[in-house]
């Protein structure tokens, strides 16, 4: 355990290095002079001015008073709506006042904002000058030539100054506007045109000097230039509060070298310009909280770092903890885990910081909780599986496993007593030929001590019960037939009836299905494990002996394996595993004191192990084949199996949960763990990832054309990590744990992620019934193929993500914004669980689907391509080659 303390602290320490050597510094240089003027708009909050947004003479009072110690002046956009209040209440503090006139395509308001700002201009010597418009032209809320007989309307009344502002190609492209007015107000944002913060700067002089060259003689003021501190980026134009120091601070010194007139947008962060793209609420040199973002002087430096690797350290060992609870955990493995909790720390740090910066409406606070609330099992899920990578990977060898060593050393010896075992084969409509291979297989148990009851239920045609009654006659007194009509409560209730007809002197339940050819030494091996009076049930795992039927069968075969061979294994080692019915031994008493057969569920035989577990009884579990059954006829019958576990599970989960509340049942924490992360890893990750794909399909059009983008570093790339996560889980515990090919293992996940939808449909029917009808499960050659297409909503969903991906990548080529690009992205991988289902929809009804189509093909591509010699007919050339051209004569 010191090992692991030690392990544990080194992660941390890492950690807290890894935040020191990548703490950004930056310099810029140094400005200790009072700005010019700074745009100042004297609303509050997210509401829109238009609305609800009312300006207050305190706040506006205590704005001044700070900006006075920023700033000579300010600029205004309106003299309306509580703008009027800021002049005489800026002249108390010593400030100019460039006055603004809004103007759009509204002809009363033109008129009152004009007469407000004449007024404001009389009654306040403070007031430098009128700025009639802003971005009028840019807009297309006027044209040229209306805009300049405004501005002459407005010139002729007052005696200071007169323009309107506007991008500066507006003025070059007009040289008639720059003619109307007094002073051309050029606004030149590098952002909005798609420069770097790095090019910025120059991009500003390069344009103030075409101004000038264009306009010789002409008094030239940068109206707007700023650069904001977050949103997302437009092309090489990345925001973000180092590139507004830089850029900001660059900007002024070099604007003061030459003696530029200027004027920095804005003053204070504006939030209620969230219409203006992710950026429109980040210009101020303030934030709203009336904050400084950065400092005019020395190195540029996020003053609240050390609080962001605070909170990331404090949250990665907070996660680090439960390391010190696992059972002789190896140092590897508390390498693995810790630097994975300290990446779930430093996710939250960046939240935490994400929020600070940033200001909410509703709708987006909304959004954002719902993220981040359906993120929360996710990552969790991603922990989970990182832990059973690490504990394979890293940790100890199974110890609990049944192996064929430990068998043989409790085995009972010869003259030994044999506990008596019952074996039960229910049915129901099952095909007699394949019922009789199971009973052969019984029959051939090298056992001295075993009934076999054969009960079938709910099939009244004499061609399914007749040839099998017939056949336990054959077989002798052992084998016990019991034909049983209108009987409730599914698989439960038959397996009921046959408890009621088992010899009183049966200590053991072994269950097996109908299609399931057992080993001989089956109970010889696993009975004695019962010798231990803790024990109630050992488990073998399912396997089959039709996979080589066609790929589609290959490929499931494969897909089951890495349950019984991964995640059984795993929670065998605390005591959880997941009773599977078939191949199932049960102790008698253990049985009776869980309640029996329940038939309030269709995974009768999972609700059972878990009520056993509940009342104490020790479980065991190993992966040694003991039977092999048959796949499932179809993709139809595979999904409507995986749909019967899905829901089964989700009725055990509302039947079963207030077992795991604290002193509820002998469940160990172990146990509840592993259930409730089982649960969750299954059941949650299905139904987690359907809703998030269709969700984000609701917002691909608010993203492609809202000008709205999801940030990516709390919401979309944490998507793609637990991806990352699950692929690199799926392969590693694959390659360490299963005994497959590559190909299959590379088909059995494709297989595995095909029931997303399957397994979601399921919950949500959980959600909503109490009970659905069992279904059977088609097997041996009962149907060839699925009636129709078995994966239409899935190529709906799937599609409709991809296409989603090409219009967000179609919109976003002018912006080029990288959070876009990055959802996309997601939304393809998303889109991957939908399409597998697809391909293996397809595949079952293709020619590709047969074994021998592939063996042919590559003989056909071999001989193609000279690998393999072609088989020539042999030819007698001793005989004379009769010629095929005619003679006469």
């Amino acid at each position: 355990m010191r090992a692991v303390v030690a392990v544990l602290l080194f992660v941390t320490a890492a950690h807290a290095a890894l935040w020191g050597v990548l703490r950004e510094r930056q310099e810029a240089p140094d400005f200790k002079g009072i700005l010019p003027s700074v745009s100042y708009a004297p609303f509050d909050g997210t509401a829109h001015p238009d609305i609800d947004n009312i300006p207050n003479p305190e706040r506006i009072r205590s704005d001044l008073k700070t900006l006075a110690g920023i700033s000579r002046g300010i600029r205004l956009y309106s003299s309306t709506g509580g703008v009027e209040l800021v002049p005489p209440i800026a002249n108390e503090a010593g400030l100019k006042v460039m006055v603004g006139a809004w103007i759009d395509k509204n002809v009363d308001r033109n008129e009152r904002e004009m007469v407000a700002a004449v007024e404001l201009a009389k009654r306040n010597r403070n007031v430098n000058g009128i700025v009639v418009g802003n971005e009028t032209v840019f807009r297309g809320e006027q044209k040229v030539e209306d805009l300049v007989k405004l501005i002459q309307k407005v010139k002729s009344q007052v005696n200071v100054p007169v323009t309107t502002g506007e991008i500066w190609n507006i003025w070059i492209e007009n040289p008639e506007l720059a003619s109307s007015v007094d002073f051309i107000a050029a606004h030149i944002l590098p952002y909005w045109e798609g420069f770097s913060d790095k090019q910025a700067v120059d991009q500003a002089l390069i344009i103030y000097q075409k101004l000038r060259d264009a306009f010789p003689g002409k008094r030239i003021v940068i109206a707007e230039f700023g650069w904001p501190s977050a949103g997302y980026n437009l092309k090489s134009a990345i925001p973000g509060p180092f590139e507004q120091a830089v850029t900001l601070r660059t900007f002024v010194s070099r604007a003061e070298a030459i003696g530029m007139e200027y004027n920095i947008v804005e003053a204070i962060d504006q939030p209620w310009k969230f219409f203006e793209g992710g950026v429109g609420p980040y210009w101020g040199i303030l934030n709203a909280a009336r904050e400084p973002k950065f400092a005019w002087s020395g190195p540029v430096v996020d003053a609240a770092y050390w609080k962001l690797m605070a909170s990331a350290l404090l949250v990665g060992t907070l996660l680090s903890l439960p390391i010190l609870q696992l059972v002789t955990p190896t140092p590897m493995q508390a390498l693995v885990l810790s630097a994975a909790a300290n990446g779930v720390g430093a996710w939250v740090a960046y939240i935490f910081a994400y929020q600070q910066t940033h200001y909410f409406v509703w709708g987006s606070t909304f959004a954002l909780t719902l993220g981040l609330t359906l993120l929360v099992p996710l990552i969790l899920i991603a922990m989970a599986r990182i832990e059973e990578i690490s504990a394979i990977a890293f940790g100890h060898a199974p110890r609990r496993l049944l192996t064929p060593a430990q068998t043989s050393l409790i085995a009972i010896p010869p003259g030994g007593v044999f506990p008596k075992v019952s074996i039960h084969v229910p049915a129901y409509r099952e095909s007699p030929e394949m019922l009789k291979k199971t009973l052969d297989a019984v029959a051939a148990l090298d056992y001295p001590n075993f009934e076999c009851v054969v009960i079938i239920n709910n099939t009244p045609d004499p061609a399914f019960t007749q040839p099998i009654q017939d056949y336990c006659r054959l077989l002798g007194e052992r084998f016990i037939f019991i034909n049983a009509l209108k009987v409730e409560g599914f698989k439960a209730g038959a397996l009921r009836i046959a408890m009621e007809r088992t010899s009183v002197d049966a200590e053991i339940i072994g269950i097996i299905d109908a299609d399931y050819m057992v080993e001989p030494n089956w109970l010889k091996d696993l009975v004695p494990a019962f010798n231990d009076p803790n024990v109630g049930l050992v488990q073998a795992p399912q396997d089959h002996r039709d996979q080589n039927r066609s790929l589609m069968h290959y490929i499931m075969n494969g897909e089951y394996a890495g349950f019984f061979d991964i995640g059984m294994v795993q929670r065998n080692e605390v005591n959880a595993i997941i009773v599977h019915g078939t191949m199932c031994l049960i102790r008698r008493s253990a049985m009776d004191m869980a309640g029996g057969w329940a038939g309030d569920t269709i995974c009768e035989d999972s609700d059972l192990g878990l009520a056993i577990m509940q009342h104490g009884w020790l479980t065991h579990y190993t992966n040694v084949r003991y039977g092999y059954g048959l796949l499932p006829d179809t993709y139809e019958a595979f999904k409507k199996q995986r749909h019967r576990w899905a829901y089964g599970g989700f009725q055990i989960i509302k039947k079963h949960w207030r077992r795991f509340l604290p002193g509820a049942s002998r469940m160990t924490q172990d146990q509840k763990r592993e259930f409730g992360l089982g649960w969750l890893n299954w059941l949650g990750a299905e139904s987690l990832g359907v809703v998030v794909a269709i969700l984000n399909l609701i917002w691909v059009p608010i993203v492609a054309f809202a000008d709205i983008a999801i940030p990516d570093k709390i919401l979309t790339l944490p998507i793609i990590a637990s991806f990352v996560v699950s692929l690199v889980h799926f392969i590693t515990l694959y390659k360490l744990r299963v005994h497959v090919k590559t190909w299959q293992m590379l088909g059995a996940m494709i297989a595995a992620m095909s029931v997303q939808w399957t397994v979601s449909r399921a919950v949500a029917n959980g959600l909503i019934t109490e009970h659905l009808p069992f279904t059977v499960t088609s097997k041996g050659g009962l149907s060839n193929m699925s009636i129709e297409f078995q994966a239409f909503w899935e190529a709906v969903i799937g599609v409709l993500l991809l296409v989603g991906a090409g219009v967000l990548i179609a919109s976003n080529s002018f912006k080029q914004v990288h959070e876009i690009y990055i959802f996309a992205g997601v939304l393809v991988l998303q889109s991957l669980p939908f399409l597998s289902a697809v391909a293996i929809a397809l595949l079952e009804n293709s020619r590709t689907n047969d074994f021998a189509w592939w063996r042919n093909t590559t003989v056909r591509t071999a001989e193609l391509i000279g690998l393999r010699p072609v088989a020539m007919p042999a030819i007698d050339v001793s005989q004379p080659v009769p010629s095929e051209i005619r003679r006469d004569g």
